[in-house]
């Protein structure tokens, strides 16, 4: 089926399949602002006819609708485009049904389509029940999300280290790279556990899978991607007494050394068209893109070496996820990239 298209003042039907987690929270929070969109349909099993604003209690006056149990053939044919939510392993299962004999387009929030489903079976230990293949929609590297129907959220550690190394790796000229990145505690998602526990957490730093993080699998296929002959991609995160963010410093080892000025200029001209990723001239902080769909990156060029650093900030739950699959939505519709997301930072 041919998918409809959408004139500037007709809204797009949005359904929400898994709504009460914080990307579901964050979702709802960001399409407030969009003048494009109508919140059609949220979902939640265990919460359905609970007000939206009794669970997300900051949406308060921004919704008075009721969660509902998740009927996906018929949000599907009520909405255009469909978020789903969901933990890893539920949106293979679910992602089916919205497809089946509709128009409807889906992003898909979890890890279900980012990988191919053999790598995806290894790294979380899952069978796949529908593979295909999906555009990753990392829209500063995937434009072509713009064409598609279902479209693969990227996680959010490899959404900072992928944009960290990215012009790089397309120029061909890195030889290793080695990625360590600090998260805020809301990457953990909203059920509390003994790493978000406050006096686990609190004037503390945590280590986790040293060398065997998921989401390396992203890094590892966005940057092979754009540059087959890297010799190795290592990647280490840390949750850090911090709510929302993520810090990630890459250690690029290039093939030869390089300058400053050389190295600016290949991120500046790589970035030009991309209104979401600002280069900039110091050192990035969570909160200069606290709420926000922007990845601040910052470069400097160790003389000394072959090695650059590489530092980008995000927000987890908004370039990391949310705001990112707004992004893709509005890809998705022809809609400007930074319509309903173009905000600046809340700081401090």
């Amino acid at each position: 089926m041919e998918s409809p298209t959408h004139s500037a003042d007709k809204k797009i039907k949005v359904g929400i399949i898994g709504g009460t987690g914080y990307t579901g929270g964050e979702l709802l929070r960001l399409l407030t602002n969009h003048p494009n969109v109508t919140i059609e349909a949220v979902t939640s099993r265990k919460s359905a006819g609970v007000r939206i604003d009794t669970i997300h209690k900051h949406l308060k006056g921004f919704y008075n609708q009721a969660f509902e149990t998740p009927d996906l053939g018929a949000i599907a044919k009520r909405c255009d485009i469909v978020f789903t939510a969901v933990p890893h392993g539920a949106a293979m299962n679910d992602v089916p049904q919205l497809l089946k004999d509709t128009l409807v387009k889906v992003v898909d929030l979890s890890a279900d389509y980012r990988l191919p489903a053999s790598v995806f079976e290894k790294t979380y230990a899952l069978k796949h029940t529908d593979p295909r293949d999906v555009v990753y929609g990392l829209v500063e590297l995937h434009p072509e999300a713009a064409s598609e129907t279902l479209v693969a959220n990227p996680g959010c550690y490899p959404t900072g280290s992928n944009l960290a190394a990215a012009p790089l790796a397309a120029k061909g000229l890195i030889d290793h790279a080695i990625f360590d990145s600090k998260s805020g505690v809301s990457g953990a998602g909203i059920k509390p556990s003994d790493v978000s526990h406050y006096p686990n957490l609190a004037q503390n730093i945590e280590a986790y899978k040293l060398t065997t993080h998921r989401h390396a699998a992203e890094i590892r296929q966005e940057l092979g991607r754009l540059q087959g002959d890297i010799g190795s991609i290592s990647f280490t995160p840390h949750v850090i007494p911090a709510i929302r963010g993520i810090l990630t410093t890459a250690h690029i080892f290039t093939k030869e050394k390089m300058d400053t000025d050389a190295v600016q200029a290949i991120y500046t001209e790589f970035y030009a068209p991309h209104p979401f990723v600002r280069v900039i001239d110091s050192i990035p902080m969570l909160g200069g893109v606290r709420g926000t769909n922007f990845c601040d990156i910052f470069v400097e060029v160790d003389e000394s070496s072959n090695r650059i650093v590489v530092v980008s900030a995000i927000d987890n739950l908004v370039k990391g996820a949310s705001g990112q699959a707004i992004q893709n939505m509005n890809l998705m519709f022809n809609l400007p990239q930074t319509t309903g997301l173009w905000t600046p930072a809340v700081n401090p």
